[in-house]
């Protein structure tokens, strides 16, 4: 790999600092360091800016780079997984989160980037939802991509709403809850398992339905085969609309009527891995050192 693109929230010191060590790393290995240019000027103030260093719009960023490194915690991969995932682009993550989940790298491990450059790494595909909105009469009014979840839920208000869940056209059931999660198998780590849903090996082909504190005994999480359509109908009487929440990042309205249309996108998020050990080590070693 010869080129690098730096994502992460330059408007947060800890994390501008970090970026500007790995930026610093990549130029030993003597790579190029892509920066999104709207972050040029905080750089500057920090007298951190160095001549190799190459600015450019966002959209180019991700185009131009080979690999694309994050730092942050979960929600920034998730952020740059819906850039990155349509170019086919590998993510690197490397933590400044509170778990860290998906991450690869501490920033104490920054002498691996060697490994990076060198091509001394796998690459572990995940699955990814595409989901749209439609209203009653049929039209296509939103649509959106997803690595871990789609959430239906009335927004802030703990309230309970109302859900018809279909698969291929055919009615699974009625849900009376706080909500109603869609997950992958990569988003059965994240919300659907704190609201009670199975963890799922990220490899397996499959989508989770997990409802959010359903007011029934029988309700209970689901799993389809990956090739399910699944279609979820706002048929609340008392609430005029419903929110859907894609990734925790991305919010629609979903009215009286509307439904939501998930089924599994034709593209993958493409994580790069140097560590030994699979699923279960990792899932050990994250969630173990959060207890």
């Amino acid at each position: 790999m010869k080129s690098f693109a730096l994502i992460t929230n330059f408007n947060i010191y800890d994390k501008a600092v970090a970026a500007m060590k790995v930026a610093e790393t990549l130029l030993t290995h003597g790579v190029r360091v892509l920066i999104p240019s709207v972050n040029k000027d905080r750089i500057f103030r920090m007298h951190k800016s160095r001549r190799e260093y190459e600015y450019m719009p966002l959209e180019e960023v991700y185009k131009e780079a080979d690999c694309i490194i994050v730092l942050g915690g979960d929600g920034s991969i998730l952020d740059a997984a819906r850039r990155a995932a349509p170019l086919k682009k590998p993510l690197l993550g490397i933590n400044m989160g509170h778990l860290g989940y998906m991450a690869e790298l501490e920033m104490n491990e920054l002498d691996l980037l060697g490994q990076v450059i060198a091509g001394d790494y796998e690459i572990d595909e995940r699955a990814m939802l595409s989901v749209t909105v439609h209203t009653q009469s049929g039209g296509q009014k939103a649509e959106s991509f997803a690595l871990n979840e789609a959430v239906i839920s009335n927004g802030s208000v703990a309230r309970i709403v109302e859900l018809e869940l279909y698969e291929g056209g055919d009615l699974v059931s009625t849900y009376r809850a706080d909500g109603m999660i869609v997950a992958t198998p990569t988003g059965s780590t994240a919300y659907s398992m704190s609201a009670g849903g199975p963890i799922v090996d990220p490899h397996l082909n499959c989508l989770l339905v997990t409802p959010i504190c359903p007011h029934s005994l029988t309700a209970r999480p689901l799993l389809f085969h990956q090739d399910a359509i699944m279609e979820i109908k706002n048929i609340c009487q008392r609430e005029k609309m419903l929110f859907l929440t894609v990734d925790g990042r991305i919010n629609f309205e979903i009215y009286r009527g509307d439904v939501v249309r998930i089924s599994r996108a034709n593209m993958t998020t493409r994580l790069i891995r140097l560590r030994k050990g699979g699923f279960y080590t990792r899932l050990q070693q994250k969630m173990n050192m959060h207890i």
